[in-house]
């Protein structure tokens, strides 16, 4: 079907697009992470993305760790992560060409509104985590190599713990279900911002530990090596690398909100 047909017939069906009618191969497969699925961003930036291109973007959303083996095996045009000693490596290992900062938020640790650990009057993050491990309270890993899993592994071994026992709960899902477990449980555990204020169902959980620098949490964009993988679609996921630390890029970043709060801030290098 030509591109005619096919609006004559989408006219006939009483059907509508919003921007311009795309072939079959204007798109690009994105590997990213479960937050910024989960958070609603997508939603918000790649229709802008797609009206100035002319260039969809289909999201696999799963951990970072994964991410990075979809990259290293040619199965997606294109990266967006968070987690930065990873994403050089990456780049190191020869398998992206360029790094860049994108945007960033931060993590958080929400637990029952009733704080069994009494984590909410720590001064630091080792401190909650250290009240977490003594006081034997369970907490819900996501245990998926993701980059919010590995960010909490990074802080339990900055507390000088090794998590183990009944408490510790490695779960292997996302983040949404994540939280869902927790609530279940009455456990605690260790979020991104944005998913925590995009999700909609928190039962008995509550915001109880935020603000320490150690859980800044930055998101990077990987162009991924034509020399590596000539088969990728490098010329369209060049132009989404380099949109997304565009001004119009970073602008609908900015824009994205959830019950007035933004959720991830642009900080484009």
């Amino acid at each position: 079907m030509n591109k005619t047909t096919a609006l004559l017939t989408a006219g006939a069906l009483g059907l509508t697009w919003s921007g311009t009618l795309l072939a079959d191969d204007d798109y690009i497969t994105l590997a990213s992470t479960t937050s910024t699925e989960n958070s609603g961003l997508f939603d918000a930036i790649i229709p802008t993305f797609t009206e100035e291109t002319g260039i969809d973007v289909r999201v696999v959303a799963v951990g970072t760790g994964q991410a990075f083996e979809i990259g290293r095996r040619g199965d997606a045009d294109s990266l967006l992560v968070h987690d930065t000693a990873g994403e050089e490596q990456f780049v190191a290992d020869g398998y992206a060409t360029e790094r860049l900062n994108v945007m960033y938020n931060d993590f958080v640790i929400v637990g029952p509104s009733d704080d069994p650990a009494g984590i909410s009057g720590s001064e630091t993050v080792t401190d909650a985590m250290q009240l977490i491990a003594e006081s034997e309270s369970p907490f819900a890993s996501r245990g998926d190599d993701s980059g919010t899993n590995r960010a909490e592994l990074r802080l339990w071994e900055d507390a000088g713990i090794t998590p183990q026992g009944e408490w510790y709960r490695e779960l292997g899902s996302g983040m949404g279900p994540t939280i869902n477990t927790a609530a279940a449980m009455g456990a605690y555990t260790l979020t991104d911002r944005a998913t925590w204020v995009a999700f909609k169902n928190p039962q008995d959980l509550t915001l109880l530990f935020e603000g320490d620098e150690a859980l800044f949490n930055q998101y990077g964009s990987l162009l991924l090596s034509e020399e590596r993988h000539p088969h990728l679609k490098h010329d369209l996921a060049a132009q989404w690398h380099e949109w997304l630390v565009s001004e119009q890029g970073q602008q609908a970043i900015a824009d994205y909100k959830v019950d007035g709060q933004q959720l991830f801030f642009p900080n484009a290098e």
